[in-house]
């Protein structure tokens, strides 16, 4: 493959992935609103599930929400249903936050179409074939978390001012 031709490739790649991320972001939307809450809630309840019960402090930074947005944002799930505040085992100072098991299964269930389409999806692809999307994947994520710390550090930081 010629440079100017995996370049190519790579630019439609580019391009491809912002119409991905807004129809995930259009299907986390009609999820969070059919389970009563608002699209950042559903991103607590995700990070939540995949890392376990949290301080309202660590929310904040995982989800990228001010301390009070996240208070708040507490509430809306608690009331909705979907968390429960116990205390921390190991500080009974600290109260963790945690997803019910009902909303995990409620997230699952939404969840469980686009699943099966996606197992059909990635048919496509041979096994040696996953492991370099999985990477991309991964790095990719990595990506987007280092440009999102960069630019909360850099809030003068205006791409179409030159950089400044």
């Amino acid at each position: 493959m010629s440079h100017s031709s995996r370049r190519e490739t790579e630019d439609r790649v580019l391009a491809a992935l912002p119409g991905w991320v807004n129809a995930l972001a259009q299907l986390n939307r009609l999820i969070a609103d059919r389970m009563g809450v608002v699209p950042s809630d559903l991103d607590c309840l995700h990070v939540l599930n995949q890392h376990g019960p949290a301080t309202a402090a660590e929310l904040a930074r995982r989800v990228g929400l001010t301390p009070g947005s996240v208070s708040r944002m507490i509430d809306r799930l608690d009331a909705a249903g979907c968390i429960t505040r116990v205390n921390d085992p190991g500080d009974r100072r600290r109260v963790l936050i945690e997803p019910t098991p009902e909303s995990l299964t409620r997230i699952a269930d939404y969840f469980e179409g686009l699943a099966a389409r996606t197992h059909e999806d990635l048919e496509v692809f041979g096994t040696e074939e996953l492991d370099p999307l999985l990477q991309f994947i991964e790095r990719s994520e990595r990506s987007t978390l280092d440009e999102l710390a960069h630019l909360r550090d850099n809030p003068q930081t205006n791409p179409g001012k030159g950089g400044q």
